[in-house]
């Protein structure tokens, strides 16, 4: 196995991966919490660590990725109340959405990915080994952790302790031994239709404490990497740190690897500021090799425009390589392909740079280009599966007349908004052995291997 290294939020630099268990590698990323649906920018850290567990699966590592889903939170009991409806009945909804949103993106799913509602008893004891330990307190069935307690505290984000702000307003300030704590339990208020007994009082947990907990039920302390957006660096991932690092007297994990930030205009796409494209408005505008190629253009751990002109950038790139992929043949590629399928490995090796890896798979394409005589596909397929487009090297044979009626059938199914009648017709050319990609210049169809 070649050396990875990744960059380490903790301690600000590249640390070389040394997985816990000898040729198995646990990532935890967190999930979207369920209030509503997704916009594209959520989509980033599920595309940049599900390509990641490829790649460290193309290395030999046995991967583990759990990727949480926050269905207790104060956001979705405002959400329901506004749509009045239960809550348990919008996180669900939001939920299944949720799933439905991410499958297009044709990358799979996580191995695991754990509720939050689920985790309650896990949840309860953490919290109890903290009070225990001394490094929480209890008032009027509220539960809050003592910032202070935590000498490493502030370490993760490269924050000084006395500089913070937890973000959570003026809510529980009265009870607080420090404006700095923050909450592990919340106790029931009127309003709120979900709620659980714990010793301390009937409630719910607080954010940070789900994912400490989650985490640990599925992948231990002590696991590989923990993902997730750089705006989760603090306070909810340096939460997470504490509270584990506190309660159990073990790091949570070894590695912290944040995404950058969707930016439009310049600004955070954030549903606060305005400026969201949700994620399948955005794959009926594109298509799905365009959105992953898209995510593959920009370091993961650096800022991405999302606007006309990447995007146009990134169907260029799709259209060039699915080109390419018409005219090869099957088989193993022609020996120039070996060094640069070693630079694309090597370039994923350092810091997962799937931009350095993308511009070798164009610079394999010209060379494929420019080739007199015929060039086998097992190179190029193999680098493109990673970054998560393995159909851009299938060859472009013509589908049947009748699959062309069936995306005739779909294409009149989506233009009077009848996406049962369209997700029917989908899986009906799926089953014939065709995937239909849609993108600015219409529908494509594409042969499955």
């Amino acid at each position: 196995m070649r050396t990875i290294r990744l960059h380490d939020a903790a301690t600000a630099r590249l640390a070389v991966l040394e997985p816990r268990d000898a040729g198995r590698v646990g990532i935890y990323a967190c999930g979207p919490t369920v209030y509503d649906r997704i916009h594209v920018g959520n989509a980033r850290p599920y595309v940049v660590f599900s390509l990641l567990k490829r790649f460290l699966e193309h290395e030999g590592y046995g991967v583990t990725l759990v990727a949480n889903i926050t269905d207790v939170n104060d956001k979705i009991y405002a959400a329901a109340r506004e749509r009045g409806v239960p809550s348990t009945q919008l996180a669900a909804e939001m939920t299944a959405a949720y799933v439905a949103d991410t499958d297009a993106l044709g990358l799979g799913r996580p191995d695991h990915e754990p509720l939050a509602s689920a985790t309650i008893p896990g949840i309860v004891s953490l919290i109890a080994a903290l009070l225990e330990r001394g490094a929480a307190y209890m008032v009027e069935g509220d539960v809050y952790f003592r910032v202070r307690f935590d000498a490493l505290y502030g370490r993760l984000s490269g924050r000084r302790v006395d500089e913070m702000d937890q973000g959570e307003g003026i809510e529980g300030s009265a009870l607080k031994e420090d404006p700095l704590d923050f909450a592990l339990w919340k106790a029931e208020k009127p309003g709120e239709d979900t709620a659980w007994d714990a010793p301390w009082g009937r409630g719910r947990p607080g954010w940070h404490i789900e994912c400490s907990a989650m985490a640990e039920a599925l992948l231990g302390l002590g696991f590989d990497i923990h993902g997730g957006g750089i705006d989760l660096a603090f306070p909810h991932h340096e939460n997470e740190a504490a509270q584990t690092r506190c309660g159990r007297g073990a790091e949570l994990a070894r590695i912290w690897m944040h995404n950058g930030m969707l930016q439009t205009g310049g600004e955070k796409m954030a549903k606060s500021v305005g400026n969201i494209a949700r994620l399948p408005e955005v794959l009926g505008r594109y298509d799905r090799d365009t959105l992953v190629t898209f995510f593959n253009q920009g370091h993961y751990r650096q800022p991405l425009q999302f606007d006309e002109s990447t995007m146009a950038a990134a169907a260029g790139r799709v259209r060039r390589i699915r080109e390419a992929g018409r005219r090869l043949t099957d088989g193993p590629s022609p020996e120039w392909s070996e060094d640069l399928e070693e630079r694309f490995w090597a370039d994923l090796a350092e810091d997962f740079n799937t931009p350095a890896a993308l511009a070798t798979v164009a610079e394999w394409v010209n060379q494929a280009n420019r080739a007199d005589g015929p060039v086998g596909r097992d190179g190029l397929a193999e680098m493109l599966r990673v970054l998560g487009l393995e159909g851009l090297a299938l060859s472009g044979d013509r589908p049947p007349e009748a699959v062309y009626e069936l995306a005739r059938a779909r294409a009149a199914a989506r233009k009077d908004a009848d996406w049962a009648a369209s997700d029917r017709l989908r899986d009906e050319i799926a089953d014939a052995g065709w995937s239909i990609r849609d993108g600015p210049e219409g529908p494509e169809l594409v042969r499955v291997r």
